[in-house]
């Protein structure tokens, strides 16, 4: 993705919007007004999506519709476009295809990546007219793997992890080793191999030059080493219903540890063992978090951003970049935020293929 930085929101017209072309009647009485059925079908853009066009809608006389019978008849097939929305969301074809995050210096982390972690630089792009520079590293081509993105602001140095972002997960073949390596290089150990509380799965914890945390999994070899991010949320159930009809994951696992007073979810699209997944934790008592400026978003890619975006509305997501190309390379994305106002940015799935050329 070429900017991380958020997008004005365009205003799509509605019902109730004084720009909305719609003509009332003045002699019409205030239960009667008519509504041309053209002017009803472009101010429901969202339902011809999935399925529900104006023509099915109750006509009156003439061919009009009045406003009454027009919200009767949208309260009442709410359930018809929310259900198609989501069967159509079940059926896009969805994979995470980066994490976008922030650093001091893009050529430390680089080191600190490849040398330490084994990621490799699948590539580099300068904007200086944006002045920032991205980097994306990762474990395989960005076509078919999980990678990251990295974005360097000119003169921007250190940024504000917050409380909110927990970490990535790595999987990595021999633990000890690579935290020895790691140690070797400089890089900081912040919890020595061992098992996890409430679990048997070895993991260690290291940072890297910016202090974001990496949780390194022990387990054998996998197409997706780099495994994970995880993110504190305030309310697990309601998150776990987003992030199924919204976003299409599946709930892979959950698992309480009430001793250690949290409970995680894994949300994705495939297999943990074999595809990256979202970690979502909840900590007891514990319903919000500082977000700081460090972390940005996730990427998702999806047959059709247009239809992303009406889906995430029906389930009660906000939209922060109405769905469309972006300027310059033309790439089609739409961007939201989560119930805990975590950012996902959606990708056409062609667009993003040629953008790797």
């Amino acid at each position: 993705m070429a900017r991380i930085i958020p997008m004005a929101l365009s205003i799509r017209p509605s019902l109730s919007s004084s720009r909305s072309g719609f003509v009332v009647s003045r002699c019409s009485p205030p239960y009667h007004r008519r509504l041309s059925l053209s002017h009803l079908s472009s101010a429901m853009p969202q339902f011809q999506s999935f399925g529900l066009t104006a023509s099915k809608l109750f006509r009156g006389e003439g061919g009009r519709i009045s406003v009454s019978a027009a919200g009767t008849v949208a309260q009442a097939s709410t359930a018809t476009t929310q259900e198609n929305a989501l069967k159509w969301v079940k059926k896009d074809k969805r994979r995470m295809l980066h994490v976008v995050y922030r650093v001091g210096d893009v050529d430390r982390t680089i080191k600190f990546y490849t040398e330490c972690l084994g990621m490799k630089l699948l590539r580099k792009r300068d904007i200086p007219e944006e002045r920032y520079t991205n980097a994306f590293l990762g474990y395989g081509p960005e076509d078919s793997h999980f990678v990251v993105e990295l974005t360097y602001n000119y003169g921007v140095d250190s940024y504000d992890i917050g409380t909110g972002f927990g970490h990535f997960g790595i999987a990595v073949d021999d633990i000890t080793k690579t935290v020895d390596l790691i140690k070797a290089k400089g890089g900081k150990v912040a919890r020595e191999p061992g098992p996890v509380k409430g679990g048997k799965t070895v993991i260690a914890f290291i940072e890297d030059p910016d202090g974001y945390k990496f949780e390194l999994l022990e387990r054998g070899p996998t197409p997706e080493p780099l495994c994970q991010v995880m993110l504190r949320v305030g309310d697990l159930d309601r998150s776990i219903e987003f992030y199924e009809k919204a976003y299409g994951m599946k709930l892979l696992s959950k698992r309480d540890n009430p001793d250690y007073k949290y409970t995680i979810a894994m949300m994705g699209y495939g297999p943990e063992d074999k595809n990256a997944v979202m970690e979502l934790t909840y900590n007891y008592g514990v319903t919000e978090y500082e977000k700081g400026n460090a972390y940005a978003q996730i990427a998702i890619g999806t047959d059709d951003v247009y239809k992303t975006a009406d889906a995430i509305k029906l389930c009660g997501g906000k939209i922060t970049r109405e769905p469309g190309p972006l300027p310059g390379i033309n790439t089609k994305i739409t961007a939201c935020l989560d119930p805990d106002g975590w950012k996902t940015v959606f990708v056409d799935n062609i667009d993003f293929l040629k953008e790797l050329e």
